[in-house]
């Protein structure tokens, strides 16, 4: 058994409770669409064709969570053999978060109220370089180069964890302006949660150990 630093077990924590929105919501509309009580606002989109939205719920929730436990360095230096197990089923379930995030963009019909035309060519952009991204990050670790690796693998993550921030910047706003968004403000505070995980991530990447440099082969005279 693997022991954990406290700042893990810290980091382990804020991130299973910023998830906690998009999570308990996510898991609501499963049992609703499993024939529950009817708890949340109706999605007659979910009603109409709700494979999509499932496999984007199951799928990002393995992905959010169980990529957590990938940040950990106590995880990657003594157990590696779980950090590449656990690596494989978070990189598919990324994938298809992505792809199933992708599929509702476009096949379904949403209200300008809830999706104008920049809100869908950034959920389009987005989700494409999220599937880039997990596959680059494949690439980059079969040839050995971590950095790479965890680099592309936080940016995957970053675009993952947008709903988590959306969810805390929709809050500050209803707080503010008593309502909730929609229209334009909606798809501003959507964008918005995005940019601003994607700029923490290129912080955070660039504490990153950096590969050294491999010296030169001495020429033959």
């Amino acid at each position: 058994m693997t022991s954990l630093r406290r700042s893990e077990w810290a980091l382990l924590a804020f991130i299973l409770i910023y998830s906690l929105g998009p999570t308990v919501g996510g898991l609501v509309r499963m049992f609703e669409l499993t024939g529950g009580p009817a708890i949340l606002p109706p999605n007659p989109r979910a009603l109409a064709d709700p494979l999509p939205i499932t496999l984007h719920i199951l799928t990002s929730l393995v992905f959010c969570i169980a990529g957590a436990l990938q940040f950990l360095p106590s995880i990657r230096r003594h157990n590696p053999a779980s950090h590449r197990i656990n690596g494989r089923v978070v990189a598919i379930a990324g994938f298809v978060s992505a792809a199933t995030g992708l599929w509702m963009t476009h096949i379904y019909t949403f209200p300008t109220s809830l999706q104008g035309n920049l809100l869908y060519w950034v959920r389009i952009g987005l989700g494409s370089l999220m599937m880039g991204l997990i596959v680059w990050a494949v690439i980059a670790i079969r040839s050995r180069n971590i950095f790479r690796h965890a680099a592309s693998m936080l940016r995957a993550y970053a675009i993952a964890q947008g709903a988590s921030t959306q969810t805390m910047i929709g809050i500050v706003w209803i707080v503010l302006a008593g309502s909730e968004a929609s229209g334009p403000a909606r798809d501003a505070i959507m964008v918005s949660a995005w940019v601003f995980n994607l700029a923490v991530a290129e912080v955070l990447i660039r504490r990153l150990p950096k590969p050294r440099a491999q010296p030169a082969a001495p020429r033959r005279q």
